[in-house]
């Protein structure tokens, strides 16, 4: 997850309205339509493949994606050509790979329909369907039974998560001002109501959440959803770590008075700032941090950048509405340097790991224009320009000694620094519903994978391949299975896979094929230069049965 990576200088305001108006602009980015999340989990290769004819029906259907997935309970079928479900008991998982075990039908010939809807390891739903035919396709393929909308939960989730985001600002902030910094005749009660409200926020915002994850989980509307449907949430990844956000900040609510009234001992205090750490974590740990190449590198960037970000911005709003107003000058002169180098080094620390994440999260530099994710990446950017040249002029007051006595000039800049502010924490709502751009790879593979899927038959064998994404000069995978005549897998003793592009004159060459299955083998194939290469396998399945196939991949 990406969060709003700025830069802090102290600041005040003419009067309150102005953090009412933040307030209120924060509060109603959510009541804007949003964009549906695409599911960030990508299908990469099936077996069957797509639209493959083949000679008998298979024992089973195997489904591989881009990250590891959990199948929704009933969710997964496969329809044989009259309609009924052909599956048998449930899809087991094994990391990518999701298999359906199957049984053959009374009338075996024609064409079959897999559909499923599963859960990635971010906790986006992924549903999809795809057919293959035995024998010959139907001439009316099966439909699905259920055709539900792929995003039921609508705007829930985003605005949920936005709501999450104000309440960590509400709740950080104002706790760490009024244990540090606080003034001593200045009352706590409207800082302490602040951090009350930002940890019912956060309940409410993990609430809608867990119904939310329960609509886009069956597909079906938030209104049709039933007690099993939520209760199901509690038994996934994100279920657990949702539950023990609530748990976590309960315990938080014990420790806070103490904290928020200054009469807390060091071990209370420590208590909480662990505690806290902790429910931060919570927030990664369902999000895309969860599923990126590096899962530790990441959930622990992202809580430094959620850490960070609630500090500055809930320390400015705790500024702004409760100390810059009313608290004598020369006691401001001692607070706004303090806080100044807390929220430098909180700047430091936002700009690294922001960095770092955007770029796990782009994958190639190429993706910062080319994907979605990217331009909202940008769109923050330009928005965070305009924060750090303002900050840049607060800074010099800062130093020369004069903000706490210019509040005028400060209020103009306050204003332009807030608005900004609250664009900049819609758009990290919108991100983190957006697919990573480390996924646009793997989409369009998905989307150019089409007429490069082919199904061989040798009186040995029937092989099955797909090389996706086809593209000239860069690296493209390869898949192939093997299967008996009558469609069962078929471990192979060794393989021979060689390319060769006989219009150009280049000579076959070997690739080197993984085996991750007894049936199954893979490589990484590159087309240096375009036409019809030749592909060419020579599979051996026992001491002295091996048959050759050979077919041909358009390139360019």
């Amino acid at each position: 997850m990406n969060l709003p990576a700025v830069t802090y200088e102290p600041v005040c305001v003419r009067t309150r309205s102005a953090v009412l108006g933040l307030l209120l602009a924060l509060l109603a980015v959510p009541l804007v339509p949003a964009a549906p999340a695409s599911a960030h989990a990508v299908l990469l290769a099936t077996t069957p493949v797509r639209d493959a004819v083949l000679g008998s029906p298979p024992s089973e259907v195997v489904v591989t994606f881009s990250e590891p997935v959990s199948p929704v309970p009933g969710r997964v079928q496969v329809l044989g050509p009259d309609g009924r479900r052909v599956h048998t008991g449930a899809p087991s998982v094994r990391g990518t790979t999701m298999r359906i075990p199957l049984r053959v039908p009374e009338r075996p010939l024609g064409t079959y329909l897999v559909s499923y809807r599963v859960i990635s390891a971010d906790s986006h739903p992924v549903a999809g369907s795809f057919t293959y035919s035995a024998g010959a396709p139907s001439v009316s393929p099966p439909r699905a039974v259920d055709d539900a909308d792929p995003q039921p939960a609508g705007a829930l989730v985003p605005a949920a998560k936005y709501a999450g985001y104000l309440g960590l600002v509400l709740v950080v902030g104002p706790t760490l001002l009024a244990a540090t910094l606080w003034p001593r005749r200045r009352s706590r009660r409207g800082v302490a109501g602040t951090a009350y409200a930002g940890l019912a926020l956060v309940v409410a915002a993990t609430a809608a959440t867990w119904v939310g994850q329960a609509a886009d989980s069956v597909g079906a509307p938030v209104g049709d959803l039933t007690g099993a449907d939520l209760a199901a949430v509690g038994d996934s990844d994100v279920g657990v770590v949702l539950a023990v956000r609530l748990a976590v900040t309960a315990v938080a609510a014990t420790l806070l008075p103490a904290v928020v009234a200054g009469r807390a001992g060091r071990w209370r205090r420590v208590t909480l700032a662990l505690v806290g750490v902790a429910g931060l974590a919570t927030w990664p740990l369902a999000g895309h941090p969860v599923a990126s190449p590096l899962p530790p590198v990441s959930v622990a960037a992202a809580v430094v950048h959620l850490a960070a970000m609630s500090l500055w911005l809930g320390g400015l709003l705790t500024l702004v509405a409760f100390l810059l107003r009313g608290t004598h000058e020369r006691v401001l002169a001692r607070i706004l340097p303090a806080w100044s180098r807390w929220a430098t080094l909180a700047v430091g620390w936002l700009v690294a790991t922001g960095v770092g994440q955007a770029a796990l999260e782009l994958g190639r530099p190429g993706a910062l224009l080319g994907t979605g994710y990217g331009r909202l990446l940008l769109g923050k950017a330009a928005l965070l320009a305009v924060v750090l040249a303002v900050a840049a002029g607060q800074r010099r007051l800062v130093r020369r000694g004069t903000a706490a006595a210019r509040p005028r000039v400060v209020a103009r800049a306050a204003g332009v620094e807030l608005v900004a502010t609250a664009v900049v924490l819609a758009l990290t709502a919108v991100l983190v519903q957006t697919p990573p751009g480390r996924t646009a790879d793997a989409e369009a593979a998905r989307a150019a994978r089409e007429g490069v899927a082919q199904t061989l038959t040798t009186s040995l064998y029937t092989l099955q391949f797909d090389v996706y994404p086809v593209t000239l000069g860069a690296p493209n995978s390869l898949h192939a299975y093997v299967y008996t005549p009558g469609g069962e897998a078929l471990p192979v003793a060794e393989w021979t896979v060689s390319l060769a592009l006989p219009e150009a004159g280049v000579e076959p060459v070997t690739v080197p094929v993984a085996t991750p299955e007894p049936n199954h083998g893979s490589a990484e194939v590159r087309f240096p230069v375009a036409g019809r290469w030749r592909i060419r396998f020579t599979v051996r399945v026992g001491e002295l049965d091996q048959a050759t196939v050979t077919a041909t991949v358009p390139v360019g």
